[in-house]
């Protein structure tokens, strides 16, 4: 009698414990079978309902390629939930000395806070879970993971993608193209070229290690020493012929520092190459995919057509002439991406060129700590920052996007990178003051502001 009284207790236990289990069912949310470190499921309905309360922040967990707009890993559609933030797991990898600073405020910036029910979704089954346990490692508790494929499968569910998310590309695209794969963007693609930018000699950077295929540009040949200005016109034909451009090409830039493949990038635009691309984070993004970088040298293969006048596209770069004259319409915004320093006229920013100050009329842009750096731009891996980000940026300092932006820094670089930025997320007519405040500052005669902007 008692061993059958036990067996009824026993089954009483299951049969509470499987009451509870479909409760827990019922409401969208369920444990997966992997012990303590396992995290709650939310359902698209569950997720739906709370996608507009501001206790729950829904997060994109995924590399930030897939927020922008492309579809890697079996999405029906590329691009975010509409309100999610980005938080992606790849951050978590970076070697960085001051990475847990970093993170910690990009949690602060994104709105995710332990007091919240955090939802962290992804497309492979990892990522979100590798930042669930980066979050319950500092208290986090009201986590939830959901595969964003659910949602993306349902066209009649909101998704977001930036205008022209394919102007930075993913490794794995780059992969794919090498690959011989038709992929996302590049159905259509003529002749794809892969160069890497980057300054100094191909013992400089170049053969410790590139993307396979990519043939190295110095910089110094698109902006000759010592002023380090943008080449002419008529040298710039003789670049562009010198390694085989033409107009139809489709070329993808990469390199160890992205400020200097987006400087190329731009320049590759204005003398008329139709579609140029960065790759978004650049080496570091390839490495971090799992691929190998190669060693050997690819020579450039000279051409003797580029297909049409040379600058083809010559309002996307401003001179000093141009510039003069934008400054007197109203219609126009001069955005200054350098040093809150810089700006200020407290530092020259630049080892060769002891100038300091800013042009009159410009607008602070934002940047980073130093002329080589750009955090207020990007994420802590290289990669582009949100939308909603570098446009908070630009409403503290009221950069009207409706304008004709003019985007400046010291020398080009910088606001090469910001131009392209404004150009994926869909700002419209924008350009780049190519020779900066340097090319400024040389010429006595041209004003000058420092101290604090009123």
């Amino acid at each position: 009698m008692r061993i059958k009284s036990a067996k009824n207790l026993l089954l009483s236990v299951i049969l509470v414990i499987g009451v509870f289990s479909l409760v827990a069912c019922s409401k969208g949310e369920t444990k997966k079978d992997e012990g303590a470190d396992a995290y709650k499921i939310i359902s698209t309905q569950d997720l739906k309902s709370n996608l507009n309360d501001k206790s729950w922040v829904i997060v994109d967990t995924r590399l930030n390629d897939s927020y922008n707009g492309w579809a890697l890993d079996g999405e029906e559609r590329g691009g975010h939930i509409e309100g999610a933030v980005d938080f992606s797991a790849n951050w978590l990898s970076v070697d960085n000395k001051d990475k847990e600073k970093v993170l910690e405020k990009a949690l602060k910036t994104k709105g995710i806070e332990s007091n919240k029910n955090i939802v962290l979704y992804d497309s492979n089954g990892k990522d979100a879970n590798k930042v669930a346990d980066y979050l319950s490692k500092k208290g986090y508790e009201n986590i939830y993971t959901y595969d964003v494929k659910e949602w993306a499968n349902d066209d009649k569910l909101p998704m977001k993608s930036y205008e022209n998310y394919e102007l930075i590309v993913p490794a794995k695209v780059v992969k794919d193209v090498l690959d011989g794969k038709t992929t996302e963007t590049f159905k259509n693609a003529k002749n794809v070229k892969i160069v890497e930018a980057s300054w100094g000699e191909e013992k400089e950077a170049y053969l410790k290690g590139h993307v396979p295929t990519s043939v190295h540009i110095n910089t110094d040949t698109i902006e000759p020493p010592p002023a380090w200005m943008l080449a002419n016109d008529k040298d710039l034909e003789k670049f562009a012929l010198d390694y085989g451009f033409t107009k139809d090409d489709s070329v993808i830039v990469t390199g160890p520092d992205t400020m200097a493949s987006y400087r190329v990038a731009v320049v590759l635009r204005y003398i008329g190459v139709n579609d140029v691309r960065v790759l978004n984070g650049g080496n570091d993004a390839w490495v971090s995919a799992g691929y190998d970088l190669e060693t050997k040298s690819n020579k450039k293969t000279p051409g003797t057509d580029f297909g049409t006048t040379i600058p083809a596209n010559p309002d996307l770069i401003d001179t000093i002439p141009e510039l003069k004259e934008h400054l007197k319409n109203p219609e126009y915004t001069l955005v200054d991406d350098r040093t809150k320093d810089e700006f200020e006229g407290k530092i020259s920013g630049y080892s060769y060129h002891d100038k300091k100050g800013r042009i009159p009329g410009a607008v602070y842009g934002y940047s980073g700590t130093s002329s080589t750096t750009l955090e207020d731009y990007r994420n802590i891996d290289n990669t582009m920052r949100n939308a909603d980000e570098i446009k908070a940026l630009w409403d503290k300092s009221k950069i009207d996007t409706n304008k004709n932006l003019i985007f400046m820094c010291g020398s080009g670089w910088r606001a090469a990178e910001v131009m392209t930025y404004a150009d994926v997320i869909g700002v419209k007519n924008s350009s780049l003051y190519s020779d900066g405040w340097i090319g400024w500052s040389t010429d006595p005669a041209n004003p000058v502001e420092t101290g604090v902007q009123k």
